[in-house]
């Protein structure tokens, strides 16, 4: 038979008599476990979880739009252009520059570049994720042993294993006795 020894912290056991002297005295007696139950925690973690996909990525480019300028807006712009070449500089030559510049800016007035979709690339993008998870575990055991010869005086104390309702034990007490 397994025998567990208890030592508790203090039992105090008050005799009066006439003396006023104090004593302290350890008893060793038989007691019974009555129940040891489990003392239950939990903790929390996060655990990480990576999630990957394959997505399209647009390509850009640049793009002419527009036709271009008929060839009545060019003719516009030279004359407009000599018109003004010739005012601003009195001369033919200056009006021959105007019209030489004023077609130029009318057939480039419909030439735009844009910015757009050329194409789709794959890629991988990933992410992380967290799931949180409880546990729950047993951080010991709440156990009550009774010492009959004691007057069924009960013991509770916390042990890291399970004991045996109904087992025997041998119990140590300290007893401080006033004499």
């Amino acid at each position: 038979m397994n025998k567990l020894i208890i030592t508790a912290l203090t039992a105090v056991m008050a005799l009066t008599s006439a003396c006023a002297m104090a004593a302290t005295q350890t008893i060793t007696r038989d007691g019974y476990i009555l129940k040891s139950d489990p003392i239950w925690n939990t903790s929390s973690q996060s655990i990480p979880q990576q999630t990957c996909k394959t997505v399209d990525v647009p390509i850009y480019g640049q793009t002419q739009s527009g036709g271009g300028a008929s060839g009545a807006d060019v003719l516009g712009g030279m004359i407009i252009g000599g018109l003004l070449g010739k005012g601003v500089s009195g001369n033919d030559k200056g009006a021959a520059a105007g019209a030489v510049i004023g077609g130029m800016l009318s057939a480039d007035k419909n030439r735009n570049t844009q910015r757009v979709i050329v194409g789709y690339q794959q890629q991988q993008q990933c992410s992380t994720t967290y799931t949180q998870t409880t546990n729950r575990f047993i951080q010991g055991y709440r156990t009550v042993v009774e010492v009959p010869s004691l007057d069924n005086y009960r013991y509770e104390f916390i042990s890291s294993t399970k004991l045996e309702p109904g087992k025997k034990i041998t119990a140590r007490v300290q007893v401080n006795i006033n004499q």
